[in-house]
């Protein structure tokens, strides 16, 4: 992934960190329309996480590089995600582990650590990569009231 280029989203935030890492992991989309893809299946999933931000940590950092892959890399690596009933649950589709919704699925594990912060970092892109020619991209809409500027 060295030199990959992504899309980048456009915000007004002084800092923007990006980290990319890898998973492999299976999963199984229990819906008709999903073809082949109803069976089990494997992929090393490709990520680049967007974090946005004005203000530093204490320590200097937006948010540590090593926590963000942590929330992820130690979560999802050498799974089933179908088996984390948590993020993806067999009776929602919109919970189904699709590209779609493990990018978004993405955003808000690692949102939720950012709102923990005193700095208030902002997750404001996951690109996701499937395989080599198929990947997604959440973007997390703004809230109402919410700055277009942020």
């Amino acid at each position: 992934m060295l030199q990959q280029v992504y899309p980048a989203p456009l915000h007004n935030y002084s800092y923007e960190l990006n980290k990319d890492f890898h998973f492999a992991a299976a999963h199984f989309i229990p819906a008709e329309e999903a073809g082949k893809c109803r069976q089990v299946h494997g992929h090393t999933y490709y990520a680049n996480v967007t974090v946005a931000g004005d203000e530093l940590d204490t320590a200097g950092f937006l948010v540590n590089f090593a926590i963000i892959k942590k929330l992820i890399h130690d979560r999802f690596d050498h799974t089933l995600l179908n088996d984390d009933k948590v993020s993806f649950r067999d009776d929602e589709p919109e919970r189904f582990p699709t590209t779609e919704v493990v990018a978004r699925t993405i955003y808000e594990l690692v949102q939720a650590h950012l709102d923990g912060m005193p700095n208030r970092p902002q997750c404001i892109q996951v690109y996701l990569r499937e395989t080599p020619t198929s990947y997604c991209i959440y973007r997390p809409r703004r809230k109402a009231g919410q700055d277009a500027s942020h």
